[in-house]
């Protein structure tokens, strides 16, 4: 007679295992500091955090840094490692061991075409496990609108990722149509890849910034023209200053004066992505999850069914992207936040989508070049990754 086991042992034994796992991880977070670098330089041979700590002094020494603090070089190893608060900030009691974050590899046919149907739909299931613990609850997991990632609430605490005021906002909004995104999806900086990565730490250091500060809307101007000034040798162009305003604006949408240092680095890993890959390239970033959302939101602009839309419905589309955090009607039947543009016959769409319309220009509502299902998804890619993080911020003005 065979062995059986019920769900329940299943769950009792992989518990017990994930016991046995923290308390291992617990004993190696108490070992000394110089061990774990030496366990995790030959764990991670050949990565980014490994290449700079080689450079490290070089870089120290630099004319962009000349004496920089302690605070300071932590500060940017955490941007070199995508970790958004260093761990040692928290208290280490009873906390899991944050995750070394892995920057992804571009393969050698990421600029080919992907093949994405608008016919045929995808089926999108989440993950039955917890991502930090492993152990199977499923009234209490709380699932990511991008990913299939699912967590408990009480590991994102220990993690140190959740806090007060952002564990109600999880636990209010992970089960609506506004949804919420894992640490992973959240931070737009680690879909860059390490030489990308490179790229954006040079032009932060080239231009003086200092990694998790607050930037002021001078900054943030004074920062676009030398960037301008880098690449293209010659100043910025008054419509293009006017623009970078604006851009300021919708990064700072309480009106505090000043941007977050995360929603800043969002904001240039979005507009880095655009820079180095092709629309192709950024297309295979997109998740089951995004997919379908697009293909609904297309389908919904869709109204005749020919397989074409105008080419106004398309730009109103990327407004519609970063309707986020709808907290008066957080359980609208309607999807808002970040699946993408209603029907303008859907009955959510009457009030805010028709002032919205009224800021376009006329000519652009008027514009009748047909755009098909390819093309709509290669000019929204952009504003759909850069919708990913659940700051109520516009990572990517849309064009008005």
């Amino acid at each position: 007679m065979g062995v059986l086991m019920s769900r329940r042992q299943t769950v009792e034994k992989v518990q017990k295992v994930s016991l046995a796992v923290s308390a291992f991880k617990d004993g190696l977070r108490e070992q000394p500091s110089t061990r774990r670098r030496a366990e995790a330089g030959g764990t991670r041979r050949g990565t980014l955090e490994q290449t700079v700590q080689e450079g490290e002094e070089d870089a120290s020494a630099g004319p962009s840094q000349p004496e920089e603090s302690s605070a300071s070089k932590a500060a940017w190893e955490r941007l070199r490692d995508g970790r958004g608060v260093e761990p040692e900030e928290f208290d280490r009691a009873n906390r899991f061991t944050p995750p070394a974050f892995i920057r992804p590899k571009r393969e050698l046919h990421d600029d080919e075409p992907p093949d994405i149907s608008l016919e045929q739909r995808e089926q999108v299931l989440n993950d039955e496990m917890c991502e930090i613990c492993e152990v199977w609850t499923a009234e209490s997991l709380f699932p990511c609108r991008i990913c299939s990632r699912v967590y408990h609430d009480g590991c994102l605490r220990r993690m140190g990722y959740l806090q007060n005021d952002s564990s109600v906002e999880v636990t209010e909004t992970a089960h609506t149509e506004t949804g919420w995104s894992c640490y992973y999806c959240d931070n737009l900086n680690l879909l860059l890849t390490e030489e990308e990565m490179y790229s954006l730490m040079e032009t932060l250091q080239h231009c003086k910034i200092i990694p998790e500060t607050c930037l002021t809307l001078d900054d943030f101007l004074h920062y676009k023209h030398l960037v301008h000034k880098q690449q293209f040798e010659r100043p910025m162009a008054e419509a293009q200053e006017e623009r970078a305003a604006l851009q300021f604006s919708a990064l700072d949408p309480d009106k505090k004066g000043h941007i977050e240092w995360h929603d800043f680095l969002s904001h240039e890993s979005i507009q880095l992505l655009q820079k180095l890959r092709p629309q192709n390239a950024l297309l295979r970033l997109l998740t089951a999850k995004e997919r379908e959302r697009a293909r609904a939101a297309f389908l919904a602009l869709d109204q005749d069914s020919d397989g074409f839309i105008g080419e106004g419905e398309c730009h109103r589309a990327r407004h519609a992207w970063f309707r986020k955090h709808q907290k008066e009607t957080p359980s609208c039947n309607v999807s808002i936040s970040h699946v993408g543009p209603m029907s303008e016959s859907s009955p959510a769409s009457s009030g805010s989508s028709k002032s919205q319309e009224k800021t376009l220009p006329a000519t652009e509502q008027e514009e009748a070049r047909p755009i098909d299902w390819p093309g709509f998804l290669r000019e929204n890619v952009a504003y759909i990754l850069a919708a990913r993080p659940n700051s109520a911020a516009l990572h990517l003005q849309p064009p008005a």
